[in-house]
C-alpha cells in the first residue's frame, strides 16, 4: 500500500509552511549499502524521504523550495537506462518523477551539483540532516562554502545548514488515516505470523525455522518482510534482550520469546509474545508470565491523551516490583527499590518506545525537559518484561533462565487508546488453547 500523492503533497506543503520563503530544504536517499564484495544488502528507503515523497529509489535528492513560482518541489534521480534496467529493475526516471511522483521539475541526478545552486544559492537558510552519507555531507559542505564565499557581493545566500528533523520528526510522531491504515495491516500480518509460530513451535526444531515461519508469513501475508531483525530466543536466550542468532534448538520445557513485527507500506508493527514450546506453562514459568502481563495491561490502561509518556513505564515497574517481592525474587521496600532501581537487573530497559516508519521511531520524549503529554494519533509500545539471567546468584533456581517479554503496539485516541495488535493472543489460556496439547 503506497500512500497517495495527495497526501504527500499535503505533507510536503506543511513542511514548507514552516520553513518560509526564504528557505530551502535537501532531502537525500538512503545509500546502497554492500554486505560483501558487489553484493549489496536489500534497500530501504531513508524514512524521512520516503515520508515526503514515497520514492523509494536509491541515488535521489528531493528540493524543496517554498514559494518558489512554479518548482517547489524538485527531484534528482537516476534516468533510465535500459542496459542497466536489464540487471537492476526498472526505474521511474526523470519523466517518472514528474508524471508518477507529483515532482514539478526533474533532472538525472548527475546534473545536481550544476543545477543546485541556481535553486539554493540566494536563499538565506539550507535545511539538511548531517547523517551517515559522509560523501553527500561533504558536498553539503562545499556547496555552503562556494554559496558564502559569493555573499559578500550578491547579499544573499545560505548563512547556515539547519537539522529539518526538528520539523518533520515532530510531523511525523503524529499519525493520519492513511499511516494508521498502514500500521493496523501491518499488526494483522504479525498477529498472523505470531500464531502460525505458537501453532508450529515444538521440541527438536530449532529457533531459525520459526524465523524462516514469521518471515514466509509477513511476506504471503503482502508485508515487505520483517520491520527489524526476528528474536526467536527459546530458553534461556530470552534472558538477552536482542537476541538475533536464533540457531539453538527448542526443548518442551523452554519459553520461547518471539520479537516481531511485520513491516506494511512502510510502516513498522512491533509485537512480542512468550509461551511455552511444550504447550503448557510450568508454575514457575506461569509465575512470572502472569506479572508481566498484569504490568503490561496496568500500563496500557493508563494511555490515553494528558498522560506523560513516562507514565505506563512508571506503572509497569510498581506492578512488577510487587510481583517480584512476593515472588522473592527482590527484597526490600517497594519505595527503595523503585527510587534506586534495583529491579533493574530483572527488568533493564524502558516500557515504551514510538513506532511508526521506524521501529523506534523519531519524536521527543521530553519538551522544555518534562516528559511529554500524549496525544491522539501518537503510536507507542507497551512491553514490559522480566528476565531472570541463568548466571543470577541467590536466585530460586525454578527461575532460572525463564524471560518473559509481552509487547504491544497502542495508538493514542481521542478518548483513551487503541491496542493495533491487540488480535495477537496473550491470555495463557489462549495461547495454549493455541499451542493445543502437551507435547512429548
Amino acid at each position: 500500500m503506497a500512500i497517495p500523492p495527495d497526501v504527500l503533497a499535503q505533507r510536503r506543503r506543511r513542511l514548507m509552511d514552516r520553513l518560509g520563503p526564504d528557505a530551502a530544504a535537501l532531502f537525500v536517499a538512503a545509500p546502497v549499502s554492500l554486505r560483501s564484495n558487489d553484493v549489496e544488502y536489500p534497500y530501504r528507503q531513508n524514512s524521512d524521504f520516503l515520508y515526503l515523497t514515497g520514492f523509494v529509489e536509491p541515488e535521489a535528492v528531493a528540493l524543496l523550495l517554498p514559494g518558489h513560482p512554479k518548482e517547489e518541489y524538485v527531484l534528482f534521480v537516476r534516468p533510465r537506462d535500459p542496459e542497466r534496467e536489464t540487471w537492476t529493475g526498472r526505474r521511474a526516471g526523470v519523466e517518472g518523477a514528474v508524471a508518477t511522483h507529483a515532482a514539478q521539475a526533474a533532472f538525472p541526478i548527475d546534473k545536481l551539483d550544476g543545477k543546485i545552486g541556481e535553486y539554493v544559492s540566494e536563499r538565506e537558510r539550507l535545511y539538511y540532516t548531517f547523517g551517515r552519507d559522509t560523501a553527500f555531507n561533504q558536498r553539503v559542505l562545499g556547496w555552503m562554502q562556494q554559496w558564502q564565499m559569493l555573499r559578500p557581493r550578491s547579499g544573499k545566500g545560505p548563512m547556515a545548514v539547519l537539522d529539518p528533523g526538528e520539523i518533520v520528526h515532530e510531523m511525523r510522531l503524529f499519525k493520519g488515516e492513511e499511516e494508521l491504515a498502514c500500521m493496523r495491516q501491518a499488526a494483522a500480518i504479525s498477529a498472523e505470523a505470531h500464531h502460525a509460530a505458537m501453532r508450529a513451535a515444538r521440541d527438536g526444531m530449532h529457533e531459525y525455522e520459526i524465523e524462516a515461519l514469521l518471515d514466509y508469513t509477513f511476506r504471503r501475508l503482502g508485508g515487505s518482510g520483517p520491520a527489524y531483525p526476528s528474536i526467536v530466543a527459546a530458553g534461556a536466550n530470552a534472558t538477552i534482550l536482542h537476541y538475533t542468532t536464533n540457531d539453538q534448538p527448542l526443548r518442551n520445557e523452554d519459553l520461547l520469546l518471539i520479537d516481531a513485527g511485520a513491516e506494511y507500506g512502510g510502516y513498522c508493527s512491533d509485537v512480542t509474545r512468550t509461551f511455552p514450546v511444550g504447550g503448557r506453562f510450568n508454575p514457575a514459568q506461569r509465575a512470572i508470565y502472569d506479572l508481566v502481563l498484569q504490568a503490561q495491561l496496568a500500563a496500557i490502561d493508563l494511555i490515553r491523551p494528558g498522560v506523560r509518556v513516562d507514565a505506563p513505564h512508571a506503572r509497569a515497574v510498581e506492578v512488577l516490583v510487587d510481583g517480584l517481592l512476593t515472588l522473592g525474587l527482590l527484597q526490600g521496600t517497594r519505595e527503595e527499590i523503585i527510587s534506586k532501581e534495583l529491579y533493574r537487573p530483572l527488568f533493564m530497559h524502558r516500557t515504551s518506545h514510538w513506532l511508526g516508519m521506524d521501529v523506534h521511531d523519531v519524536g521527543k520524549y521530553k519538551l522544555e525537559g518534562n516528559a511529554r503529554i500524549l496525544e491522539p494519533g501518537m503510536v507507542l509500545t507497551v512491553e514490559p518484561g522480566l528476565y531472570v539471567s541463568p548466571e543470577r546468584a541467590a536466585v530460586d533456581p525454578r527461575y532460572l533462565g525463564i524471560g518473559v517479554r509481552i509487547e504491544d503496539d497502542v495508538l493514542v485516541t481521542a478518548d483513551g487508546h487503541e491496542v493495533l495488535s491487540a488480535a495477537v493472543a496473550k491470555a495463557p489460556a489462549d495461547i495454549e488453547a493455541l499451542r493445543g496439547e502437551p507435547r512429548d
